[in-house]
């Protein structure tokens, strides 16, 4: 290839150019598997991000990826996802007639618009929607210290 530079969207989904006059079985180095010497390219994640009044939410898609290999750290301005997705190596690359899917490592950090809770955060995974809930600071809440004397 003469310009082995790949779209957003090719390194993304892992999808591979195909030039006309192309043979469509190509080496095994396309579609998120570098070959010796080649530096693997991380994924980018697609976010969905919002808010209510108490909390951000973030919400991600990580299907093929097992919830015990998310890496999700939290601080109370930022967010990062990491995972890798592990490719099924059961098909050779020659017999493949399209291939889009995205594998390999993956990551994502989110700044968050305001502070939030990280005691209080909860992350939860089902049929490969990644759902993070972070509550928001109180800035305006307010308490009473005791003082006590010695």
């Amino acid at each position: 290839m003469a310009n082995d530079k790949r779209s957003f969207f090719e390194r993304l989904t892992g999808a591979v150019r195909v030039e006309d006059d192309m043979p469509v079985a190509h080496p095994a180095s396309h579609a998120g598997h570098p070959s010796v010497g080649e530096e693997e390219e991380e994924g980018q994640l697609s976010v969905d991000v919002f808010q209510t009044p108490g909390e951000i939410i973030i919400k991600t898609m990580v299907a093929g990826v097992k919830p015990e290999d998310l890496d999700v750290s939290i601080t109370r301005d930022a967010v990062t996802i990491r995972g890798k997705r592990e490719e099924d190596r059961t098909v050779s690359d020659g017999d493949y007639f399209h291939k889009e899917l995205y594998w390999g490592s993956f990551s994502r950090t989110i700044v968050l618009p305001e502070e939030i809770d990280v005691d209080e955060a909860e992350a939860v995974e089902k049929y490969g929607l990644l759902i993070l809930r972070l509550p928001k600071l109180d800035k305006n809440r307010q308490t009473k210290l005791r003082v006590r004397g010695q």
